[in-house]
């Protein structure tokens, strides 16, 4: 039950849904609260299915309210030139360093890898080490695959004109430590591996079955994850 509504009814679902919607549009047009225009953009996207106007709301809520999951959201959008925005990797790095800068460590993870790679082309629009920073602050703020990103980076490091890294491997297994704290798998298989070869870390067999340990069981976890996750789909239908 929502609001009295019985969610086994077909018919109450399409009214509260209806009511949700209109409450969404209140609460972002007339109140001017940041957090329901999200809210609305999400209603939009994942309910009504209409991508133009949810582009819309995102793309507003961002830069008129700062807003900074709407600033990940839309620059999502220009990453897939959905919505009618146009596709754009360079579009989508604005916003996502407007969201990463707000606070949102999904944007700064996007904002780093997009800078990374793209600072490999002939005609760059950001640098390695803007991608560093933001990849960085990601990890700061516990993001795993930011932290497993770091700690690549630092494995091969990074020497060219414009910009520096050296190879550090000290560096990369500590990153990969954290990575595999907040629950990336791979990083938790470079830990293993690193201490099995006694890179960046003495060598230690027993720390190495440890993480490959740590590893299976995180399979195993989002193996069964997974399935509960279909099977509650199923049960939806």
């Amino acid at each position: 039950m929502a609001y009295g509504y019985d969610l086994k009814s077909e018919e109450d679902v399409k009214e509260y849904l209806k009511n949700l919607g209109t409450e969404y549009r209140f609460g972002c047009f007339k109140e001017k609260k940041p957090e329901v225009c999200h809210l609305l953009g999400d209603y939009l996207e994942a309910i009504s299915k209409d991508f133009h106007k949810a582009a819309k709301v995102y793309k507003s809520n961002c830069e008129d309210f700062n807003y900074s999951k709407s600033c990940y959201k839309i620059g999502n959008y220009h990453m897939a030139g959905k919505g009618g925005v146009v596709q754009s990797q360079e579009k989508s790095l604005e916003y996502y360093d407007k969201g990463c800068d707000l606070g949102d460590i999904d944007s700064c993870f996007r904002a780093g890898v997009i800078s990374v790679l793209n600072s490999k082309k002939t005609k760059p629009f950001s640098t390695f080490s803007h991608g560093v920073e933001r990849l960085r602050k990601g990890c700061d703020g516990k993001h795993g695959d930011a932290c497993h990103h770091l700690s690549a980076l630092f494995m091969d490091g990074n020497n060219t004109k414009t910009d520096h890294l050296p190879k550090d491997m000290k560096k990369a297994f500590e990153y990969a430590v954290k990575a595999c704290d907040l629950g990336n798998i791979h990083a938790c298989v470079n830990v293993s591996i690193m201490y099995m070869r006694g890179e960046g870390v003495e060598k230690d067999q027993g720390k190495s079955d440890k993480y490959k340990n740590i590893a299976l069981e995180k399979k195993k976890e989002a193996e069964q994850q997974k399935q509960l996750t279909f099977q509650e789909g199923l049960k939806a239908v």
